[in-house]
């Protein structure tokens, strides 16, 4: 199960019940975050969440809105004691960056790992969790992230059986490995099922609407999207500053089939945006506005909202 948490919905400064830009995910004791905007730790506080088990985090952009949470999140692990590596993954400039915004916070008891994204598409895989990388289209260098838990397919019982492979192997197969015993060689498409159905949560924002964001976000369980502005009078303005409006995250969100849309990185000037859902909502019935703390706990096999 993966639980996914928005900390903070705001975009360009922090508001008193809004803070921040960031995102957090819990799966098999490993939690992952992107961005951490002014407000992050409190966020987390509030939620009841911990950083201890905080492993990954991902960076769309160096803009501070998203990144000025960074010094304090990392004292307040150094000071938990925690010594296991951090991995943080970013576009190009990411060591530079942390390292620069680390003079405030030199001395840390565990290492940092940076993985710098090179490529349009970057796929990488830690602590069970498949993270793509996608570049979007925003005024400095930008991207969406998908995060993936994959299921393998069911153990065929019979058929282990039918091909008398000795049951003191069956977990090692079911783990994935290739195993010879007894002048034999056993592969796990022997025994395992298709690929089932796993999680996929798909986050993006700051950006304009890419083909590239449907793309990733297809049939995603969620998909987090920012819209910046829904008043009609600032199109024009999203335009400009390369940000998204509630209209266009609707229509990425139906053009990807995905089940369910929120909205995030709202503009401060924003007060009543669920006035504009219901126009929203004829575009993609499924959208809904984010709010700092939302949670959704999403199943292999279902899904179940809470608050």
């Amino acid at each position: 199960m993966l639980d996914v948490c928005l900390l903070g919905t705001g975009g360009m400064m922090p508001l008193p019940h809004r803070w921040l830009t960031s995102l957090m995910t819990r799966y098999n004791g490993s939690s992952l975050m992107i961005d951490c905007g002014e407000g992050t730790q409190i966020a987390v506080k509030e939620k009841g969440w911990s950083f201890k088990p905080l492993d990954i985090m991902c960076f769309t952009h160096y803009h501070a809105d998203h990144i000025s949470g960074l010094p304090g999140i990392l004292l307040t692990m150094g000071n938990a004691e925690r010594t296991e590596p951090l991995t943080m993954i970013g576009p190009k400039g990411l060591k530079q960056v942390v390292n620069a915004l680390r003079t405030i916070a030199p001395e840390l008891p565990f290492p940092i790992e940076f993985i710098e994204l090179e490529e349009p598409v970057q796929t990488i895989f830690l602590k069970g969790y498949k993270i793509t990388a996608f570049k979007v289209n925003h005024n400095i260098l930008c991207y969406g992230y998908t995060l993936e838990i994959e299921r393998a397919g069911q153990f065929l019982v019979e058929q282990a059986k039918a091909l008398e492979i000795p049951i003191r192997l069956w977990s090692r197969l079911q783990k994935g490995e290739t195993v010879e015993a007894e002048g034999r060689t056993y592969t796990p498409d022997m025994v395992m099922g298709p690929k089932r159905k796993g999680i996929k949560v798909t986050y993006c924002t700051d950006t304009r609407p890419v083909k590239a964001i449907a793309e990733q976000g297809a049939h995603a369980d969620l998909f987090i999207c920012e819209g910046m502005y829904a008043e009609k009078e600032k199109e024009a303005k999203a335009r400009q500053y390369k940000h998204m409006t509630f209209y266009e995250a609707a229509r990425l969100a139906r053009e990807a089939k995905a089940a369910r849309l929120w909205l995030t990185h709202f503009s401060p000037s924003l007060v009543r945006g669920e006035d504009y859902m219901d126009k929203v909502r004829e575009i993609f019935p499924e959208a809904c506005l984010g709010k700092d703390g939302k949670t959704l706990e999403l199943d292999f096999e279902e899904s179940k909202e809470m608050i």
